[in-house]
């Protein structure tokens, strides 16, 4: 679709399939001289780069989040180097008087699954887990929750990747993602979407989140009215000025999010149904999680009791795709097309059959 691009990222390994977009998406070329421009800042502008980074970097990037996600104000968005940060800071925000309890899925990414699990061994949460299956009962499975809880979603996988609206509930809800899955712009540039008035005050708190009252002496710590609350401290601001170059770029473009998950889902038939035809069953659709026809992202995730050494066949072929666990994962961005998915299945079929 836009292959063109991403001429860089290809240029650098030429025979390499990528099919990893929903882990570590290439980065478009128009990153580049964003993060140049970052150095060339911090050469010139030395100490003074920070006005440019908060009064000119940081309000484009939020203004990108905001007009994706369907939020009313721009300033409600955080940045951190990573989602952690901001799940450790959502958890500070509890008093340590009784555990938190916690409503969680049984499927969720390490970072939060390995912090909630030591929680839990500390005696300081107490987790109730749903799992996904049934499929067709999970949403009124886990809606149960409680009117007052604190509701956090982990948006990684769905930003830039499927239309998400959040106008109904961002005053409700906070939301994480960041840039390094499809939002093409690498590490250091998570976000965090803060319902508007939220005055929680995280325990876990950097120097950034009263930036705007340093000079002021006060007998309570102080917190910004709006997002930088949940701000940490000092950061490497690399990360935004490439995520502003991609989302810059596909502005220029009109790109839309429905477009990049309409191609996907394009490509994702024609890869299973070219594997199909080649007759790899591994990869067959039974073997898909979720099963078809069930919603699902820009990539395919097929449940395998041989993930490991599949995996382990398909990357010896030069092909990044990824495994966790029992689910090896194929991922499909704006720069595949279905030439290159045709090369997939050739090399997968080879690796596989």
């Amino acid at each position: 679709m836009h292959d063109a691009a991403f001429s860089r990222f290809r240029a650098a390994n030429p025979d390499r399939l990528h099919f990893a977009a929903h882990s570590h998406h290439p980065w478009p070329d128009a990153t580049e001289a964003a993060h140049a421009r970052y150095w060339t800042d911090s050469a010139t502008l030395a100490d003074r780069k920070w006005e440019r980074i908060l009064g000119e970097v940081l309000p484009a990037a939020q203004d990108h989040v905001a007009r994706k996600l369907s939020l009313s104000d721009a300033r409600q968005v955080a940045f951190a180097p990573n989602t952690h940060e901001f799940v450790a800071r959502l958890y500070s925000c509890f008093g340590l008087e009784r555990p938190i309890r916690v409503l969680t899925t049984a499927h969720e990414f390490h970072s939060f699954t390995r912090q909630t699990r030591r929680l839990e061994e500390a005696g300081r949460v107490e987790v109730t887990r749903v799992p996904l299956e049934p499929w067709e009962t999970f949403d009124a499975r886990f809606a149960a929750a409680p009117r007052d809880a604190l509701i956090a979603i982990d948006g990684y996988h769905a930003f830039c990747a499927i239309p998400v609206d959040l106008a109904a509930i961002h005053r409700r809800a906070f939301y994480l993602a960041g840039g390094y899955k499809y939002a093409m712009s690498g590490e250091g540039a998570c976000f965090l979407a803060v319902p508007p008035g939220n005055r929680l005050r995280p325990v876990d708190t950097g120097w950034y989140a009263s930036f705007d009252r340093l000079s002021q002496g006060e007998s309570e710590v102080p917190y910004a009215g709006d997002a930088f609350r949940f701000w940490g401290a000092t950061f490497d601001a690399s990360g935004l000025y490439r995520f502003v170059a991609a989302m810059d770029w596909l502005d220029r473009s009109r790109i839309t999010v429905d477009a990049i998950h309409r191609h996907a889902t394009v490509l994702q038939k024609h890869f299973l149904d070219g594997c199909a035809r080649r007759g790899i069953e591994a990869l067959a659709p039974a073997r898909l999680v979720p099963p078809p026809g069930a919603p699902r992202g820009n990539f395919l995730a097929f449940a395998l009791a041989d993930a490991e050494e599949v995996h382990r066949r398909i990357v010896a072929a030069n092909v990044t795709i990824d495994r966790r666990g029992d689910r090896v994962r194929f991922g499909f961005g704006l720069y595949h097309d279905e030439a290159e998915v045709e090369r997939l299945i050739d090399v997968v079929a080879q690796a596989l059959t």
